[in-house]
C-alpha cells in the first residue's frame, strides 16, 4: 500500500514510520515538525507542512496515490488542553477536518485514527471497554471524541472508511534503540522515572499517596508503542478487507501502579531513583485499565511487550543510547 502518515515525526508515529517500511509499504511522512523530529523520519519521503495547509495536501494526493491515511498529528497534552483550548480544537479537529475533506476530494476513503482512552472521562468501571460512556473532562479528550463522531458522520455520507484507536498509556521504545520518546516538555511518568535514573532529573514526583489501591498510588495500563503500531497495520488490513468501520482500545488489560512502576524501573536499571511525595491532582483517576478483547478478537491483535520489565528496558536503553548517564 502506499501510506500517507501524518504527524509521522512524532514518538509514536515514528516508530509506525519504521514498521511500515519493513513490511514493504511505501510511506509518505507529512509533519510540521512543532513536536515531532525530522531524524526520527527513519525512511519514505518525508514533507515538512501542516495538516491545516489544503492546498499541500491537495498537491500531495495529486502527486500519489494513496490508498489510506494514519494520523497522528494531534496535540496531547491533557494540562496544556485546559490552558488553550483553541488551538486544540484548531489543530486537533479543525485541521483533521481539512484532511477529511482533501481526502474525499481525492478518492482516499481509509483512516487509521489516533485515538486516546480520555474519550471515556473519569471511569465507570474497570477494566474500560468501549461500551464504556464517553464523557470526556477536558478540551483533548473532547477534541479526540469530536473526531471520532466526524468520522462516523463522514463513513455514513461519504463512505470514508475508519478505525478509532483509543490509547491507553504509550510507552516503551523501539527495541533496537533508533527510535524513543522525546517530548518536550516531557510529560509521561516512564520517560521521567528513566531521566530521574540517568540523573537528568533529581527525582520523580509522586501524586498522591491515598487512592483506592494497594499501595495507595494510581494504577495505570502501559502499552508498548510497537504493540501499538502493529494493532495499526492489522486496522489497515482491516479496512483493505472491506470489514467496515470501528472503535478499539488499545492496552495490556494490567494495570500497574506508580509505586509498582518505580520499583521496576530500580529493578531494571540498577540505580536509586530518588521520589519526591505530591498532593494528589485533580482529576487523575485511582484506577484506568483497558479491557482491549475487542481488538484481540477481531483485529487478531496480539501484544509482543506486555511484561512491564521489557517496556522499561526498551525505554531504558533509549534513554542510555542518548544521554550520556
Amino acid at each position: 500500500m502506499k501510506v500517507l502518515v501524518v504527524g509521522g515525526a512524532g514518538y509514536i508515529g515514528s516508530h509506525m514510520v519504521k514498521m511500515l517500511l519493513a513490511a514493504s509499504h511505501q510511506v509518505v511522512t507529512l509533519d510540521n515538525l512543532c513536536n515531532g523530529h525530522r531524524d526520527a523520519v527513519v525512511g519514505g519521503e518525508f514533507v515538512e507542512g501542516d495538516l491545516g495547509d489544503r492546498g499541500l495536501l491537495d498537491t500531495l494526493m495529486n502527486q500519489h496515490s494513496f490508498d489510506c491515511v494514519v494520523h497522528f498529528a494531534s496535540f496531547i497534552a491533557v494540562g496544556e488542553s485546559v490552558v488553550e483550548p483553541a488551538e486544540y480544537y484548531q489543530n486537533n479537529v479543525a485541521a483533521t477536518l481539512n484532511l477529511l475533506d482533501a481526502m474525499v476530494s481525492h478518492g482516499v476513503k481509509e483512516l487509521v485514527f489516533s485515538s486516546t482512552a480520555a474519550v471515556y472521562g473519569e471511569p465507570e468501571y474497570s477494566p474500560i471497554d468501549e461500551a464504556h460512556p464517553t464523557t470526556p473532562i477536558n478540551p483533548y479528550g473532547r477534541s479526540k471524541l469530536m473526531v471520532e463522531q466526524i468520522l462516523q458522520d463522514y463513513d455514513r455520507a461519504y463512505a470514508l472508511k475508519s478505525i478509532s484507536l483509543r490509547y491507553f498509556n504509550a510507552a516503551g521504545a523501539d527495541p533496537g534503540h533508533q527510535l524513543g520518546e522525546r517530548h518536550q516538555p516531557e510529560t509521561h511518568l516512564i520517560p521521567l522515572v528513566l531521566q530521574a535514573a540517568s540523573g537528568r532529573h533529581k527525582s520523580i514526583q509522586l501524586y498522591g499517596r491515598d487512592y483506592a489501591t494497594d499501595d495507595g498510588t494510581c494504577i495505570r495500563d502501559y502499552v508498548h508503542v510497537v504493540d501499538l503500531c502493529s494493532a495499526h497495520l492489522l486496522a489497515l488490513d482491516w479496512l483493505k478487507a472491506g470489514k467496515g468501520s470501528g472503535v478499539y482500545n488499545l492496552g495490556n488489560g494490567n494495570g500497574y501502579s506508580v509505586q509498582q512502576l518505580i520499583d521496576a524501573a530500580v529493578r531494571v536499571t540498577g540505580r536509586e531513583i530518588q521520589i519526591e511525595d505530591c498532593p494528589a491532582r485533580d482529576g487523575d483517576a485511582a484506577i484506568l485499565v483497558a479491557d482491549a478483547s475487542r481488538a484481540i478478537t477481531e483485529l487478531g491483535w496480539q501484544p509482543e511487550f506486555s511484561a512491564l520489565d521489557t517496556i522499561i528496558e526498551h525505554a531504558w536503553q533509549w534513554e542510555l543510547h542518548h544521554w550520556k548517564a
